[in-house]
């Protein structure tokens, strides 16, 4: 049973809403074993320990911190030498108190390079020594309200610790914990912000939109040279991604004629795909939305590379790279899909989630939902084990930090 552990994620944002690290979230058939959903934070320590123990260390993501929820009886087990102190964040839920051993454990850890994070923190006597120990207290504003975040927010600032808001799933959520001078955010909303109603698109994507369908209609190379040059911000983060170690080219690309030379129109409508999320950059959409939307492009095409091949392949990466348009472009997807030229099996997986693409998206978005409940049923659908799930996700994210995105 151990083996059948699937691995979710969920980024942990700093007040730019660039993205620190992620907390790694457990899985195993119908029950969730996470500290948030977990009654039995031993079981969900045992599943991390075997399934990251395979892995070895592929699920350490660039420079990213992983946090990692461990039950208070883990704290003492041998399988943390197998981690990388530096690059670890331990999350203790304390439903306990603060007894002098685990107090000692705790500040070992620390010493030995272990971030230490106080999960779902109340502030009280029993909990109150563990603060000289901590990192992070993570703070569940649903759980503890918003009209008591700013005034205990405020009480831990004695402490030099980084307060992290759980669980923020709307912008109005976001800015009180902002303006409260919370350091750090997690939750349902950088992944699935609301979608708005803009009447045109924003003039940084327009361009890019027109490159596409230029690629599409199968344009004159010198025209869609012409395009690009009136953009040289453009033209140079092109060649610098597809120059980027994640392409894995065995020469690097000097102009866009030479790219098209190499790789042709297909493979290079893909990584128009990427300039289009990023250059959100100049729109004012998050940096956590815009990785979000690259990872999700990975995941999807790692995902049906298996059972798909050639263009399929390339248009599962458009499909997960797209999914997240609406939210980007603040409009609707039907009406972004009217901007576009794009095969209907692309359109029908982003409109409906159905088709050759649409299964493969719905479980890139699940491995996103903090419970993971539609994990195990999407991958039973897809004969996908978990650890070809675990090993494309921790894949597509590195891949993203490859990319320098």
């Amino acid at each position: 049973m151990l083996n059948n552990a699937f691995i979710g994620r969920q980024p942990i944002l700093n007040r730019q809403q660039q993205i620190i690290g992620y907390e790694l979230l457990f899985r195993l058939d119908e029950q969730a074993l996470t500290a948030e959903f977990s009654s039995d934070m031993q079981a969900g320590t045992n599943i991390l320990v075997n399934t990251l123990s395979n892995m070895g260390t592929d699920w350490l993501v660039g420079s990213k911190l992983a946090f990692i929820n461990v039950a208070s009886s883990m704290l003492e087990s041998n399988f943390l030498e197998l981690l990388h102190p530096q690059r670890v964040v331990l999350e203790i839920v304390e439903s306990v108190n603060a007894t002098p051993e685990l107090l000692a454990r705790t500040r070992e850890l620390r010493a030995q390079g272990f971030g230490i994070a106080l999960d779902d923190f109340a502030y009280t006597p029993q909990t109150a020594p563990f603060l000289e120990f901590a990192n992070y207290v993570k703070l569940d504003i649903q759980q503890l309200g918003l009209d008591n975040i700013k005034s205990l927010s405020k009480e831990l600032r004695k402490f030099p610790i980084l307060q992290v808001a759980e669980k923020v799933e709307t912008k109005p959520e976001f800015k009180h914990c902002l303006e409260a001078g919370l350091d750090c955010f997690q939750g349902y909303y950088f992944a699935h912000p609301e979608t708005l109603s803009a009447k045109v698109i924003n003039p940084a994507y327009a361009n890019i939109l027109s490159l596409l369908n230029m690629l599409r209609n199968n344009a004159e190379i010198a025209d869609i040279e012409n395009s690009l040059k009136r953009d040289v911000a453009l033209s140079f983060k092109l060649l610098r991604y597809i120059n980027s170690a994640g392409f894995g080219l065995s020469c690097e690309i000097h102009s866009f004629r030479h790219a098209v030379t190499i790789l042709g129109y297909q493979k290079l409508y893909r990584w128009l795909t990427l300039l289009l999320v990023t250059a959100s950059s100049d729109s004012g959409t998050p940096p956590a939305l815009m990785k979000t939307a690259v990872t999700r492009g990975r995941l999807v095409e790692l995902l049906g590379q298996h059972f798909l091949e050639g263009h399929d392949r390339d248009n599962l990466f458009i499909v997960g790279v797209f999914s997240l348009l609406d939210v980007m472009l603040d409009m609707p997807m039907d009406k972004i899909l009217e901007t576009l030229l794009l095969p209907d099996s692309v359109s029908e997986a982003l409109m409906h989630r159905v088709g050759i693409y649409g299964p493969f998206l719905e479980l890139a978005e699940a491995c996103e939902d903090p419970a993971m409940a539609e994990v195990p049923s999407l991958c039973e659908q897809l004969q996908i084990s978990p650890d070809m799930l675990n090993r494309a996700h921790v894949s597509a994210l590195a891949w993203v930090e490859e990319l320098g995105v």
